[in-house]
């Protein structure tokens, strides 16, 4: 699944158009490595992504085309906020 699809279906970030924007500017990565909204993301990959002064790192738990809200964090597992 693309990484700007996997941030909105778990909810990390509320739209794709949003998602997309912060890949372009650098500020997901995804392994250690700066990625883009299209690369490819698989259970087991470490995302993290800064906010402002705040950073979300998840590692991916599963990968869904489609959730409800209830189930979107049975995604993805924090690491750290």
């Amino acid at each position: 699944m693309r990484l700007d699809k996997f941030l909105k279906v778990s909810r990390l970030i509320k739209r794709r158009t949003i998602a997309n924007e912060a890949c372009d500017a650098g500020r997901v990565s995804v392994n250690g490595k700066v990625a883009k909204a299209s690369q490819t993301v698989k259970p087991g990959d470490i995302i993290e992504i800064v906010f402002g002064q705040k950073t979300v790192k998840v590692q991916v738990k599963a990968i869904a085309e489609t959730t409800k809200k209830e189930e979107a964090g049975e995604l993805f597992t924090y690491l750290s906020e």
